[in-house]
């Protein structure tokens, strides 16, 4: 009976262990710290509440199926194979998780070190006002809830582009595939309380956090993922 007990107590372990495969990453800075450009209570709730959601759901949506125990980028690129649970929730985990990851408050931004991106941003766009010009224009236009992407394609070309709901790049649902380095949500919950329906005034606000030296080290990575092949 002992011994039944204790594998009982094992299996239940186990079951979730893996049933909490996915966490909520915590942010690099405070709340209060991406002020006056996103205000503090609007990064609390999208962070805790908004992504901690998407996290929990997904854990959900995987217990006892055969993808329980794939990684995050394996479950996007093979995502028509999912149900549409983990198509959501899987993306919304990995859209916010790049999102947070380049913002960062003006004075703690990084340099870029490295030319290779604004080479590339260069040839292909002519100067880093016109890419951002793209990607507000490509963000305002975004009909209802999505994001506007910065992609590096199959091809190491940039690309600018969106998607609906919490889609990116790297599904194999959405036309332009790649690996996305830059990541702007436009969800009315990500701008709300702020700036109410002026989608427009916090696009212009967010570029004062987006840290581009973040931006050029994921195109360094990109450039020369594997992965890349696969979305071909």
């Amino acid at each position: 009976m002992k011994t039944l007990f204790i594998s009982i107590l094992f299996f239940v372990a186990l079951h979730c262990c893996f049933a909490q495969q996915f966490v909520l990453p915590s942010l690099k800075y405070s709340y209060s710290e991406f002020e006056p450009y996103i205000d503090s209570q609007t990064m609390r709730i999208h962070h805790s509440k908004h992504h901690q959601t998407y996290v929990n759901n997904l854990n959900k949506a995987l217990v006892a199926t055969k993808s329980e125990n794939t990684g995050i980028v394996e479950l996007l690129l093979n995502v028509s194979y999912r149900t549409e649970a983990i198509r959501n929730n899987a993306g919304g985990h990995y859209n916010h998780a790049l999102f947070w990851d380049i913002l960062a408050p003006k004075e703690k931004q990084k340099p870029i070190k490295d030319s290779e991106f604004e080479r590339a941003v260069i040839n292909q766009f002519g100067h880093r006002d016109t890419l951002k010009n793209k990607l507000v224009q490509v963000a305002s236009k975004r009909f209802g809830s999505g994001w506007a992407w910065l992609v590096v394609t199959p091809q190491k070309k940039l690309i600018v582009t969106d998607t609906p709901n919490q889609d990116n790049p790297l599904m194999d649902v959405v036309s332009n595939r790649g690996i996305p380095i830059l990541a702007i949500d436009v969800w009315e919950h990500a701008y709300y309380l702020k700036y109410q329906n002026k989608r427009a005034a916090y696009l212009d606000a967010i570029w004062n956090l987006i840290d581009w030296g973040i931006v050029a080290e994921k195109y360094r990575l990109a450039i020369d993922n594997p992965i890349l092949q696969t979305l071909k």
